[in-house]
């Protein structure tokens, strides 16, 4: 059964799920190496590590999403900084690497780490750059940092975005925040195939954005993920539903549920595994309505690009987060 948030919605290539499926695991030397130019940044510009983090891992959300408008320009970096907003509008060499010149015709670019040089693709000058111009608007408070968010991308998505990975980071203090859980617990009674694409009636012409996973009344649901609480609440097509953004900058939708674990509400946190609510049968009216279709969990995975966010079929990723799962729990027993 379809349930759908507000957002803009287009379907990916179901391939888009799978090539993600195994691009979620990030290398610990990698990893390694992004903490300590978070941490090197932080003590340079007052900006706490984890805010650095959560600027960086959404510009490389928005590289997955684009990544031929958005090549990689560091190596461990996820920053996407335009030649010519580096070099500056004006400035009539593009690939200008002088930090006083490009600073003359106001560009981006900046030298981090004291060589001389506002390299485009370095990561430390990447970061650097970036923060820098965060930092115009004064201090590194919170509100100083949601404003040089605002005057940087002149969009409020990404603000909120960034924020949201922050808060994150800054709760577990760590950067690898990418291990998923089924989203029913694994072994008890459920059933699922794909279907997505399927169509739907109700509510006008509309084909189905998810996968449908049928178990009975009052099986716990779960966090795929660590994220944060983004919807909670009632929607005429999903019912009872929560919306949970990840560091992926996926947005994770649970619709049809019976209930909330009262725990939780907008803006919490969550992690992989924990319950969030219980299998029904609500939706298709008013709130309260339930029991127009057996009780299942409609999932759905929705990819934030920018300006708006677009569905993918999420039953790749579910196959794989369950085989991983039951892999964890034959090896703990």
């Amino acid at each position: 059964m379809a349930g759908q948030p507000c957002s803009a919605q287009q379907a990916d290539k179901p391939a888009a799920a799978q090539a993600e499926a195994s691009d979620t695991r990030s290398d610990a030397n990698v990893l390694k190496l992004r903490q300590q130019l978070y941490e090197r940044l932080s003590i340079m510009s007052e900006v706490p590590w984890y805010r650095i983090a959560a600027i960086d891992q959404y510009e490389r959300t928005l590289s997955k999403a684009k990544p031929k408008l958005r090549p990689q320009l560091g190596d461990v970096s996820g920053v996407f900084i335009e030649e010519e907003q580096w070099a500056g509008p004006l400035n009539p060499d593009v690939s200008d690497t002088s930090p006083v010149s490009i600073q003359w015709f106001n560009g981006v670019g900046r030298d981090g780490d004291g060589d001389g040089i506002a390299d485009r693709n370095n990561d430390f000058d990447l970061l650097y750059s970036i923060t820098s111009r965060l930092l115009q608007h004064g201090g590194s408070t919170e509100d100083d940092f949601s404003i040089g968010l605002w005057d940087y991308y002149r969009n409020s998505r990404a603000v909120q975005r960034i924020q949201q990975f922050a808060q994150i980071y800054a709760a577990h203090e760590r950067l690898d925040l990418f291990e998923h859980a089924f989203p029913i617990p694994v072994g008890s009674n459920y059933s699922y195939r794909s279907t997505w694409g399927n169509a739907r009636s109700w509510g006008g012409k509309r084909s189905h954005e998810g996968t449908d996973i049928f178990a009975p009344y009052g099986i716990p649901v779960r966090s795929t993920c660590y994220g944060i609480i983004e919807v909670k609440g009632w929607n005429p097509y999903g019912g009872w539903r929560i919306g949970i953004r990840d560091l992926n900058n996926y947005y994770h939708y649970y619709a049809h549920l019976q209930g909330f674990d009262k725990s939780i509400g907008v803006g919490s946190l969550v992690n992989p595994g924990q319950v969030i609510g219980w299998v029904g049968s609500s939706g298709y009216g008013k709130p309260g309505t339930q029991g127009k279709f057996p009780p299942h969990l409609h999932y759905g995975v929705y990819r934030d690009r920018g300006l708006i966010e677009w569905s993918f079929d999420p039953y790749p990723l579910l196959k794989k987060w369950e085989t991983d799962e039951r892999k964890r729990l034959r090896s703990n027993g």
